[in-house]
Parts: C-alpha cells; structure tokens; sequence
C-alpha cells in the first residue's frame, strides 16, 4: 500500500506529515484514504480506470477495512447496514466547490444502483435513479469560477428500510437566476434549451437561440470548453422521460423556463401622477404579451400585478403604485434568494448570501463532531471500556453568536426588517455593534471594541466574524433587503389565476380563498429553519462522511498545491479527527478477525483454533509478550492504543508469511518431484509394453506379406500357363477359319466367273466397300466412349482408307455431346463455367498456381455471412449483393505481418472488415483499383494497385494472400469490366512495384523454406525491397 491507507495510523501525527501522506497517495493515483469509518476523497481532475464493474464485485460485501480506501467500500458498509441491520443510512458530503462532490455521489448512486438486487421493477427504480442526475444538474447546476459543474442546492441521500435510495433536494440558490458574478453563468438549462431546442420548439417557447437577447444571461461565460449544452439538452429530454414525467408536463417545465427568461427582458420607465406621486410603467409590452401566451394569464393583471400594490389594513384596501425600482425589485423578488451548503464560501466580497452559506456548514461542523465523539463513546460503553474524556474545539459558540434567538446575528435581522421607522443596513451594523460588540469572535471598526479603531483591513461598513475555517468579512449592504425576500400578494394572486397548471400550482398563496395577512417569514429564518431540520435528520441517521478535496485551482491533473490542501484540511478539521480517533485507543476489530489474520504468529493458534476466538487472541497476544497496557479486551473486539504496536503486529506477519510461503514451497517441490517419479515410472511400463507389442506386429506383417509374395508368384505361374493354352486354341480356330474362308471364295469366283461383265470389280469394290462401312459404323455405336466432355477415349481406326472419317466424326460427336451437357447447364452453371473460361484465358501457362484450381469450383461466398449470426453487423452494413466472401491475410506495409481481413467483393466496391468484430475497415470504388499484380510461382500472393488521389490510396496499395487467388482474381477482373467497361490489368511477375504511402516499394519473390505450409512469407529489407519467400 503507498502511504498510509488509514490516517489514525499514521505515525508521527502531524499537520506535515498528514499532508505529506495525502499528496504522497495522490501521486500513485490513490485518491481516496480512511480516517477511521471517514473517507477523505481528493479530486484527481482526470478519469480513473478504479470504477469499473470488476471493482464493484470486488468490494461487494467485504469489510471495510479489508481493501484498499475507496468510496466503494464505505458505500457498501453504509447499503449493508441498511439491508442487514435495519439502520436507516445517510452519506453526507462536503467539500469545496470542484472538489467533486457531485462525482462522488454519482459514484454512491452507481454502486448503490449495482448491489441493490435484480427483478423488472427495482431495475426501472434503479435506471430512474441514475437517470435523476442529469435533470438535477441541468436544473440545479452552473459553471462558477471554481467549477464548471457546481451544484447550487443540497443534495442529501437518505437510505431507508424497504426503499433502495431517496434524493431530497433543498436551499436551491435562487438569486444566480436573476444575476451572475463575473466569470460565472446561469443554471445550465437557460443555455441548453437555446442550443438544443428545435425551431419548432423554440417558437412554441417564443425563444431565439441568441444568447445575447435575454438580461438573466451572461455573455463573458456562456460557453464552457468541453460541454455541448446541444447535446446535454436531448440527454436531459431523455432522462425526463425515464424518470417518469409526461410529454405535457415537461412542456410545461419548458414553457416556466421560457418565461422566466423573457420576465428578465421587461424594463420599466418612470412617470408622474396628478397627485405628485410616482408610478412606473413597462416600457415595451411585447414581452408582457409573449409571457402571459406562454403562462396562460391576463395580460391587464400581470400588468397591474407589476404596477401597482394592495395594502389591507382594518378591512380595508388601498391600492398604491410602484416605483421604478420597486417594481423592478418586485420582478426579481420571487427568483431570489442565495442558499448553498457545500464548503465555504471566502471571496473579496462577502454578502448575506456568504453569511449564511457559512453559518449552514458551521451547524455541519458542530454535528459532524458531536456525531464522531458520540460514536466513539457508545462503542466504549458498548464495549465496556474506560471511556477517556477528549479536549477539542466546540464551534456552539459561533453557532450560538449566528443563530441565538436573542442576541444573534439573524435574529437581530429579523428585528431590523421588522421594526418600524426608517430601516438601513447601516441601522442593522449599529446594532450589531452594540449587541456583539464583545464577542471573541466578532470584529467591526464601529463596534466598542478598541483593539478594532486603526485595523484599515476591516472597513467602516464591514464586520468579520471568525469561523472555525478562518476570519470571514462580510459587507453589510444589502443584509436588509435580501432578508426580507417579500414577494407581494397582487404577484401571488396574478400566477394563481393563470391557466397554466404548474404556474398555479407553484403559488397556492394566491389563492383568494386562502389568503394570510401574516407577514412571510424573512429569508434568514427560513433558511435557519431548513437547516435545523437537516440537523435534526441528520441526527436520527446512522451518519457516514465523504470528506472531499480540491488539490489545485487550475483544475489540472497531477498537480497538488500543499497551501490549498492545508487550507481545506484545516476547515474539515480532519486532523482534530484524527486525534479524536486516537485519544482513546487507535485501533480496534472484532476477536474472529483478528484471531484468522494473525494466527499464524503463535503455534497454540496455528493453523486451527478449536476455543473461542477471545480466548484465542489472549493466547496470541501472551505468546507475542505485547504490554499489557498497549491493549484492552472489549465485549467483541479487541482495542490496541498505540499505532506501533500494530506496525509490529504487521511485521511479524509479514516475516511469518514469508516462512510458511517457503515451507509450502518446499512441500509443493516435494509432491511435484514425486509426482513427476511415479508418472515417469509408469509412462516407462507403458512405453515398453507398446515397444514389445509393436516388434511382434512388425515381425507377424513380415511374415504374412512374404506369404502373400510366394501365393502370388503360385497364382501367376498357373494364369500364365492357362492363357498360352487358350491362346494356342484361338490361333487355331481362326486359322481354320481363314483358310475355309478362302476356299469357299475361290470356289464362289470360280462358280461365277462367267457371269460377270465388264464392271463386275467396280461394284464388288463398291460393295466391299459398303459392307465395311456398314461393320464400322456398327462396331462403332456398340464402342461408343461416355458423353462426358472431358472423356478422352475413342475406338481405334480399323482401316486407313477411313482416317478422315473417323477424325471428322470424333470432332463431330464431342461438339454434340459438349452441347448436350451445356443443355443441362442452370444459370448459375454457365456462369461458372464463364469464369472458369475467363480464368484460362488470364492465367493458364501464366501461374503455376493455375492447374490446382481448374478442379476446384467457384463458391465464392465462402463465410455464409447471410447465414451466420456473428456477421450479422456487417450483413446490415453492406447493402449491395456479396459476390465474394473470403478471410484473406492482409500484409501489414510496414513490417510483412499477416493479419485475418474479410475480403468482401460487391457490385461496386471492395471492403476489408474485422474478422472478429464484423466492423468495416476499408471500402475501395471498383473505379480506383487500377490493377492486379502477383508472381508465376505456385502461391496466394497479390498486390491491390489503387489509382493515386482516390480517397482509398491514403496508405497505399493493399498487399493479400489468399487460397482461392484464381477465383478472386478472377472475379475481380469480370467486376470490373462489368461496371466500368474497362479491362482490368493483371500482372504475372516475380518482381514488381506497389505505392505505399509516397514510397514506391519493390516487391520481389524468392524461393524459400516455408514454416508455416504453403503461406508466403514476407519480410521488410529496406524502404525500397519487400521480399516474398514462397515455397
């Protein structure tokens, strides 16, 4: 572990070497360290791959102090303790803006949202709970100076039995609506609506996408780098809908959203009435009209709302008008407000909006104390050890200077905006002065305080209160006005008559029949009011802390500014924690663990330990002569008070382990030589058995084929001598024959001699001739060959007057049989038959590789992608018709490594996809593939020439081998003719060039010993020379 993964360990204790574990940590990528159950998160400004699913299975249902420090660990302690013990749970967490607090609780939603069981209807919770995030950010988040994602609003996660998780949001900050500090912009859904929204909508909305055209909206920020207010928009339409609102009710989002824009656009223009007094009216009404279009209310009454003002007094009405900047103030009263709780807020100028901002996070340091020492003392009491007493800074006394319902800060407000008479802030400071004039903790020029009259850092219209974070000085202008936050009941009641259904639901005050002549409660007691109650359910909550820390203000990656960690540290008050956790004893864990993790150290314990697991440890513990005073046995855990003495635990486990890993080593090599003994015996018996049964198969085959030899030459002796006798016999016959033959002619011419004429030889001649013709084409019908074209054989020629004959009618019947077998050819077989022709005519006597193919048919879709659901993606991609389909190796240009391609041949294209994934690499044009190169030897090898410009020619030619390279070639080059109307050039030779890239490289074929079969190996000489080695 780097560091120190827990801080109650870390010796020596102070503030260097606290900060020095934390950056030492943050340098090896560990953000994330324990005080105790605490987690200190540093934010490290760039993507962490410590978050995956795998890390999540990981510290599922392990101990917190098992792994290594990470959010994931106290979020599963915190779920566990829920589902197992049935405590409701609360993670708060605090930290300066862009210390990553919103990071952090997505990474508690996330994990929470994976370990909180399966079914259909905790998955549609659980996705519209992750789904929450971007509609909260939208709506409650703004780009500040510090960060460019804040969260303007509480966020609290409350886990409570028979539920997986509840978001409650509070203290919204109200007033960035209405105005920005410089550097700073809006809430990020202004912006994301002007981006993202359609023209339609943005006409239904009466919007432009100008950002310029709307007051509420700054300019010097309205652009953030690395966000795309576009596509956050959609992202934010999408998760309303998961997270269940309708398609009305998010236009009615919209069409407030709208308005409120436009409310920032109405001027006003001062003018004077009979009686002397002033009113104000609005200078252009076309932006009154568009707003009451889009909230559905009376043009008149939201004019009159903005211009005038009922006062009620003894059952009676008066009507007053409204100045200038009355009614301007009345416009932004509503939208204004200025409530945050994350972290302190320390700028050059410090208002109300500060003040009680820092007052929330004093109450959150106060509990975060009392929270931490009543936990430690119940597990003290719980444990029946001696419970020490513990110094430490108590803030109730500036809580109390802030929230004193007498002589505090807020309530001596309150009595300024309520009391009668003239009411300044001026009035307000005077008071403060008077009343807080001797408090440790509060400073003012004005007040009786003399050590204050020459401090010049602390102006007249100032006052300073110091927090446990440090001095903070507040300007008191405008303490007096923001309080009250009064919005008039003629406003209340104009929204309540609206038509729009959310506009009305959002002032229910309006309503006539409910109407409160009670004075509203001022903004500080409000926000005093939702502060205890966070408090209080706080208080009734098994609590669980992320202390978050911004390393720099740049933002920045790797970078860790010690002064800013110390500043934050010490506001956190994470070292008084830390010496919270250790003033009593700084390590404790129950008697099973401890007993299973340092066993090994005492040889009563090891390996088992048959007692109970306290009785156990005591025996360890004695055997390892540990003082006594170093430890204390609880009810279940065992409590150590000194660091060191764990170090020393740890050590001697260390060096324990190393001695068993080497025992188990030694018998580990015991059992394997042994093992490997008897199998090599036994692999000897074996051997030996199938040696000897092998010699007697050799001598028995020895035997029996020298009998088979001897019955042969037997056989062949007899067969011999039975022919020359069968022989003798035919000779005979036949000569009997031929000589009756002769006599029998010579009898018939002599019988008939004197019967013939003149022309007797002729006819004879043409009889003979006759009948010879008649035996031939008699004998010729029953030798017929086959009707198979490729049938070679054809009967001898019997006389050579008929040589002629007997050539033309062979020539005639293979033109007859070779068009019967065409006659049963399908389409699809002439076309074949096509290419098979086509590729004789370009290869035959070219390529050795040429005769091997001629008995091979032309499938061409080799992969059956259309068949085969793991081409499914790439079947969608491709639009045309396949007429090739072939894994073919791709030569890498750079060094001649194959790697697997699908070659993909269409009617207009050739494409290179993934083998593994089906994801489309390459497309080429047929147009742009000029020509086709390969050498005459007997390989798959072939050079892709590209046409230099084309888009596919950035890397140069493409370099394949292939089993099937007649059949590719082949229909490559009928493709191309096809569609082109061009002959595509193929050239046979064992040396030529190729294009890579702006090089022209010599490719060049040599003989060579194949290792891999009949695959051509290439190997990169130089960057002219690539050289093809093939069998």
């Amino acid at each position: 572990m780097i560091g120190v993964g827990d801080m109650v360990l870390l010796e020596p204790l102070s503030e260097d070497s606290f900060i020095n574990n934390l950056k030492k940590r943050f340098d090896h990528s560990e953000i994330y360290t324990y005080i105790g159950s605490v987690v200190v998160s540093i934010n490290p400004y760039r993507p962490l791959p410590i978050y995956s699913p795998e890390k999540v299975e990981e510290y599922r249902n392990r101990n917190f102090y098992e792994l290594s420090p990470h959010i994931f660990s106290l979020s599963d302690e915190a779920y566990r303790s829920l589902r197992d013990q049935d405590k409701d749970q609360c993670i708060l967490i605090t930290g300066e803006s862009g210390a990553g607090k919103t990071e952090a609780s997505k990474l508690v939603m996330s994990y929470v949202a994976a370990v909180c069981g399966k079914g259909a209807e905790v998955n549609q919770v659980k996705e519209q709970l992750l789904q929450s995030n971007p509609v909260l950010e939208a709506f409650g988040n703004a780009k500040t100076v510090r960060n460019d994602n804040s969260s303007r609003f509480v966020k609290k996660m409350l886990w409570q039995k028979l539920t997986p998780m509840t978001l409650s949001l509070d203290l919204l900050e109200k007033s960035r609506v209405v105005k920005q500090p410089r550097g700073e912009r809006n809430f990020h859904i202004f912006y994301q609506i002007l981006s993202g929204a359609s023209e339609d909508m943005l006409n239904k909305l009466k919007l432009e996408r100008d950002f310029s055209r709307y007051n509420y909206l700054s300019l010097d920020s309205a652009r953030v780098n690395g966000v795309d207010d576009a596509v956050n928009f959609r992202t934010v339409r999408n998760a309303m809908q998961i997270v269940g609102f309708m398609d009305h009710e998010t236009q009615s989002i919209l069409e407030v959203v709208a308005a409120v824009l436009k409310l920032g656009n109405i001027e006003f223009k001062p003018e004077s009435r009979v009686n002397g007094l002033d009113e104000s009216k609005i200078k252009d009404k076309n932006e009154l009209k568009e707003i009451c279009e889009l909230t559905g209310i009376d043009q008149s009454v939201l004019e009159r709302a903005f211009s005038f003002r009922t006062v009620e007094a003894k059952q009676e009405k008066v009507s007053t008008t409204l100045n200038v900047a009355q009614a301007q103030t009345k416009v932004r009263k509503k939208v204004m407000g200025v409530l945050d709780i994350y972290g302190f807020e320390i700028f050059e100028d410090n208002s109300f909006e500060q003040f009680i901002i820092n007052y929330c996070n004093e109450k959150l340091q106060q509990i975060f104390i009392e929270l931490t020492l009543k936990e430690e003392q119940e597990e003290y009491i719980r444990e029946d050890i001696e419970w020490t007493h513990i110094e430490y800074f108590n803030n109730a006394i500036i809580c109390d200077l802030i929230e004193n319902n007498q002589t505090g800060i807020l309530a001596m407000l309150d009595e300024e905006c309520l009391r009668p008479g003239t009411v300044t802030d001026d009035t307000f400071l005077e008071k403060l002065n008077q009343v807080c004039a001797t408090h440790q903790h509060f400073e003012s020029r004005m007040s009786k305080c003399s050590r204050f009259l020459n401090d010049t850092s602390l102006p007249h219209s100032c006052f300073r209160i110091q927090h446990y974070a440090g001095k903070v000085m507040y300007q008191v202008e405008g303490f007096v006005d923001k309080n009250n936050d009064l919005l008039y009941r003629d406003l209340s009641q104009a929204m309540w008559k609206a038509n729009h259904s959310l506009i009305k639901a959002l002032f229910p005050e309006g309503n006539p029949a409910k109407i409160n002549l009670k004075r509203p409660p001022t903004a500080g007691s409000q926000f005093k009011a939702s502060v205890a109650t966070l408090m209080k359910n706080l208080q009734t909550k098994n609590p669980n802390y992320i202390r978050c820390i911004k390393p720099n203000d740049k933002k920045a990656a790797h970078i860790f500014n010690e002064a800013l960690v110390c500043h934050q540290v010490r506001y956190l008050g994470l070292l008084e924690n830390v010496r919270v956790r250790r003033a009593g004893y700084a390590f404790r864990q129950p008697y099973e663990l401890c007993l299973e993790r340092y066993k090994m150290l005492c040889k009563q314990t090891w390996p088992h330990w048959r007692g109970p697991a306290r009785a156990g440890v005591e025996v360890l513990f004695n055997e390892l002569e540990i003082p006594k005073e170093e430890y204390s046995f609880g009810r279940s855990k065992i409590f150590i008070r000194n660091p060191r003495t764990l170090f020393k635990l740890e050590d001697l486990r260390k060096q324990r382990l190393e001695d068993l890993a080497t025992l188990i080593q030694k018998m580990y090599r015991g059992w394997k030589c042994r093992t490997h003994f008897l199998l090599m015996k036994r692999s000897q018996i074996v051997i030996a058995s199938w040696c000897r049964r092998y010699a007697q198969q050799k001598k028995y085959q020895r035997i029996k084929s020298s009998a088979i030899v001897v019955q042969s030459y037997i056989r062949g002796w007899k067969a011999r001598k039975l022919l020359r006798e069968l022989k003798h016999q035919k000779r005979c016959k036949e000569a009997a024959t031929t000589i009756a033959a002769y006599w029998h002619g010579t009898q018939v011419r002599r019988e008939y001699r004197k019967f013939f004429r003149a022309n007797a030889g002729r006819k004879i001649y043409e009889f003979t001739l006759q009948k010879i013709m008649q035996k031939y084409f008699l004998e010729m019908k029953n030798k017929m060959p086959s009707l198979s074209p490729v049938d070679k054989n054809w009967p001898a020629r019997p006389y050579l007057f008929l040589d002629s004959t007997h050539k033309e009618l062979k020539r005639i019947f293979h033109l007859w049989r070779c068009k019967k077998y065409r006659d049963q050819f399908t389409d699809q077989q002439k076309l074949i038959y096509e290419e098979k022709l086509e590729a004789s005519e370009l290869f035959k006597d070219k390529k050795a590789l040429y005769p091997a193919s001629v008995g091979q048919p032309f499938h061409g879709a080799y992969l059956e992608i259309s068949k085969n659901p793991k081409y499914k993606k790439l079947k969608d991609a491709v639009e045309e018709k396949i007429i090739i389909a072939e894994v073919v190796n791709k030569i890498n240009r750079a060094n001649g490594k194959c790697a697997s391609r699908i070659f993909l041949l269409t009617k207009n294209n050739v494409l290179l996809a993934d083998q593994k994934s089906g994801h489309i690499k390459s497309e080429v044009p047929l147009g742009d593939v000029t020509k086709v190169s390969m050498s005459s030897q007997n390989d798959g090898f072939f050079a892709v020439h590209l046409k230099e410009g084309s888009g596919a020619a950035g890397k140069g030619d493409f370099l394949f081998s292939s089993d099937h390279l007649i059949e590719m070639a082949t229909k490559l080059y009928r493709t191309t003719l096809s569609q082109t109307r061009q002959k595509l050039n193929i050239e046979i030779s064992d040396e030529f060039l190729v294009q890579f890239k702006q090089d022209k490289v010599c490719v060049k074929f040599i003989q060579g010993n194949q290792k891999n079969g009949n695959i051509p190996t290439c190997k990169r000489k130089n960057n002219r020379l690539l050289e093809v080695a093939v069998p």
